[in-house]
C-alpha cells in the first residue's frame, strides 16, 4: 500500500469518527432504548453539513423509535434509503427543512400514522406513500408540489389532509370517494385548483374544507351532501355565480350550503335539486304540524321526562349586560391560530370528589378527542378570577411570564427549559422513554419562535397552551362558573367539537354529583380573592337543585373588532340525544 493510500484511509477513518462523535444523541438514544428523538434548529446544521446534507445512517438503526422529528434544519436536503428500517415509527415530523426528495423507502413504514413534510422544497411525493395504510394525518403544505400521487385513496384511515401553499391544479382521479369515510379536514388553500368534482359529496365525514385562493369558477351542489360539513372557505376564487361568490366571502357555512342545496340562482337544474326542494318543503310542513299539536294540547308531554334531562340554557350576547370579549391577534396564525371560548355557569364542585372527577375528565378528553393535545388543548378557569377583555396573542418566550399550576412565576422559556430537564431526569430514573405530566407535551412547541398565550386586562398571562394555564385562575371547590378556552393549530371545527365534548361531560358530572348526594367537603385552602360580581342575568342560585347549566356566548374577534367566531352559535350544541334539553 502506498503512503498516499494509507493517508487517505486514515483521513477517512478520522472523518467518520468525527461524524460519529457529532451525533452523540443517536448513541445515547440507542443505549437508553428511546422511543422518541428530536433534532431541530441551526445547532443540527453543522452536523448535517458534515454528512453531506443527509441524516446519518446510524439514525436508521434505532428500530425502537415511534416518534422522530427533524425540523428547522436548512442543511437537510435528503433522507437516505435507510429510512425504511424505522419500522415502528408512528409519527414522522420533517417540517421546515430543505428536503427536495422523499425516498420510496417511505412506503415501508407500515406503522406510520402522522407524516409532516411541510415547509420543504418537494416537487413530488413518492408513489409508495399510498402504501401507508394506517396513515391518519398528512401535512405537505408549503412545498412546490404540482400533483398528488394516484391511489392516495388507499390510505383509508386518513382524517386530516393539509395541501396548502403548493402548485396543485387538481385532486387525483378517484381520490374523492366513499372509501375515505374518516376524512374530516381538507386544507388546500393557496394552490391552482381549477375544479372541484361532484365526488366531493361522497366524503360523508368531512367537517372542514378550505379551498381559498385557488382558481375555482364553480362549487358543485353535491358539496351540500356532506352532512357533517360545518366549516368552508372559498374566498379568493372567481366564481361565475356572483351571488355565490358574495356569499362565500361573507356568509356562514350553513347559508352557503342551503344555497347550493337548491341549486343556486334560479332554483338550479336537475332532478336532485327538485327532490331537495321537496324534502325541505316536507320538513317545514312537519314542523308546522308539530307546533300546532303542541299549541292545541294535542301532544301529551311527560313532565317527569324533562326533569330527568340535563338542561343547557344558552345565554345570548344580547341578554348579557357584561359579555366577555376575546380578541385574537394576527401573530397567532403561524403558531396556534384557532380559539373557541365560552362561559359555563352552575357547576357544583363542592361535594365529595366532584372536583377530582372534573379534572380527571378533562385529562381523559386531552388524551382521547384531543389526541394527547396534538389536535387541541382545553384550559378551564374560575370565571370569578378572569378579568376581561382578554387578548389571545403570540409572543417571544422571553416575554411570556406565567404562574403555572402548582409552580412559582416563571418566564415561558425558563419553564420549557425546566420541564425539559425534569423530563430527562424522569427518563433516567424510570429507565424508559415515556414521560408523564406536562413533560409529554413539550415537543408541541419545538421550533416555535413565538409562544401562544391568553392575557387578561391586567396584562397577566392566564393560559400558555398547550402546556399549562395559570395558577391564578385555577378551579376551586367553590368554583361555580368556569371560563373555558379550546385552542388548536389544526382547525376551528376541532375546537368546536372539543368544546361540545367538555360541555356534555360537565353536564353529566353535574347530574352525577346531584344524584349521588355526596357530603360537601370543606376545603382547607383559602378562598380565592374575587374582584368582581357575576351579572344578574347569569346568576344561578346556590340552592338550585336541578341539572341546568347556563352556557354563555363568548365572542372572539380580531384586533379591529371583526367577528372571528361566536360560541355557541345556532349551529353548535345541536345534541341528537334524548338525555339533553337545550334551551335557546
Amino acid at each position: 500500500m502506498s503512503s498516499t493510500e494509507s493517508m487517505t484511509k486514515v483521513s477517512l477513518s478520522v472523518k467518520m469518527a468525527a461524524i460519529s462523535e457529532q451525533w452523540l444523541e443517536i448513541e445515547k438514544a440507542e443505549k437508553e432504548k428511546r422511543r422518541e428523538l428530536v433534532f431541530q434548529g441551526p445547532a443540527v446544521d453543522d452536523k448535517l453539513r458534515a454528512c453531506g446534507g443527509q441524516l446519518p445512517p446510524a439514525l436508521f438503526t434505532l428500530s425502537l423509535l415511534n416518534y422522530l422529528e427533524v425540523s428547522g434544519c436548512s442543511e437537510l436536503r435528503e433522507l437516505g434509503d435507510g429510512l425504511g428500517l424505522l419500522s415502528h415509527v408512528q409519527s414522522l415530523v420533517l417540517c421546515r427543512n430543505k428536503l427536495q426528495r422523499i425516498p420510496p423507502a417511505l412506503g415501508k413504514l407500515q406503522a406510520l400514522r402522522v407524516l409532516d413534510l411541510s415547509g420543504n422544497e418537494l416537487e413530488e411525493l413518492p408513489a409508495e406513500i399510498t402504501r401507508l395504510s394506517d396513515l391518519c394525518t398528512l401535512n405537505v403544505s408549503c412545498n412546490r408540489l404540482r400533483e398528488l400521487p394516484a391511489g392516495l385513496e388507499r390510505c383509508t384511515k386518513i382524517a386530516g389532509l393539509n395541501l396548502s401553499k403548493n402548485c396543485i391544479t387538481e385532486f387525483p382521479p378517484g381520490f374523492l370517494c366513499s372509501q375515505l369515510a374518516l376524512l374530516a379536514s381538507i386544507s388546500a388553500a393557496d394552490n391552482r385548483i381549477q375544479e372541484l368534482g361532484e365526488e366531493i359529496g361522497l366524503l360523508q365525514g368531512l367537517k372542514s374544507l378550505d379551498l381559498s385562493n385557488n382558481q375555482l369558477t364553480d362549487i358543485p351542489c353535491e358539496l351540500a351532501d356532506c352532512s357533517k360539513l360545518k366549516e368552508i372557505n372559498f374566498t379568493g376564487n372567481k366564481l361565475k355565480d356572483k351571488r355565490l361568490e358574495k356569499m362565500v366571502n361573507g356568509c356562514q357555512t350553513k347559508s352557503v350550503l342551503d344555497y347550493l342545496r337548491v341549486g343556486g340562482r334560479g332554483g338550479g337544474k336537475g332532478k336532485k335539486t327538485e327532490n331537495a326542494v321537496k324534502e325541505d318543503v316536507k320538513d317545514k310542513k312537519k314542523k308546522r304540524e308539530r307546533k300546532q299539536k303542541k299549541d292545541s294540547g294535542g301532544d301529551e308531554v311527560d313532565p317527569d321526562e324533562d326533569l330527568n334531562k340535563m338542561m343547557l340554557k344558552i345565554l345570548h350576547i344580547s341578554e348579557n349586560s357584561s359579555p366577555l370579549i376575546v380578541k385574537a391577534s394576527a401573530s397567532t396564525k403561524d403558531v396556534r391560530q384557532y380559539i373557541v371560548c365560552c362561559v359555563v355557569r352552575g357547576m357544583n364542585l363542592k361535594p365529595g370528589n366532584a372536583l377530582k372527577r372534573f379534572l380527571a375528565a378533562q385529562t381523559k378528553l386531552h388524551d382521547d378527542i384531543c389526541d394527547k393535545r396534538t389536535l387541541a388543548t382545553i384550559a378551564t378557569h374560575d370565571m370569578r378570577l378572569v378579568k376581561g377583555p382578554l387578548l389571545y396573542d403570540a409572543r417571544p418566550p422571553k416575554d411570556v411570564k406565567i404562574v403555572p399550576l402548582g409552580r412559582k412565576e416563571i418566564l415561558a422559556k425558563d419553564l420549557v427549559r425546566q420541564l425539559q430537564f425534569e423530563a430527562e431526569e424522569q427518563r433516567k430514573q424510570k429507565k424508559r422513554q415515556n414521560v408523564s405530566g406536562l413533560h409529554k407535551y413539550l415537543h408541541l412547541l419545538d421550533g416555535k419562535e413565538n409562544y401562544p398565550c391568553l392575557i387578561d386586562a391586567e396584562e397577566t398571562v392566564i393560559s400558555f397552551p398547550p402546556i399549562t394555564n395559570s395558577d391564578k385562575t385555577k378551579i376551586w371547590k367553590s368554583t361555580r362558573d368556569l371560563f373555558i378556552e379550546v385552542t388548536s393549530s389544526s382547525s376551528l371545527q376541532i375546537c368546536k367539537d372539543v368544546m361540545e365534548a367538555i360541555i356534555i361531560k360537565m353536564a353529566e358530572l353535574n347530574k352525577f354529583t346531584l344524584e349521588n348526594k355526596e357530603d360537601v367537603v370543606c376545603d382547607s385552602e383559602p378562598e380565592p380573592d374575587v374582584g368582581h360580581q357575576v351579572p344578574a342575568a347569569c346568576q344561578i342560585p346556590e340552592t338550585e337543585t336541578g341539572t341546568q347549566l347556563v352556557v354563555e356566548q363568548v365572542r372572539v374577534t380580531d384586533i379591529e373588532g371583526n367577528l372571528k367566531v361566536l360560541y355557541p352559535s345556532k349551529t353548535d350544541l345541536n345534541l341528537a340525544t334524548s338525555s339533553f334539553l337545550v334551551v335557546r
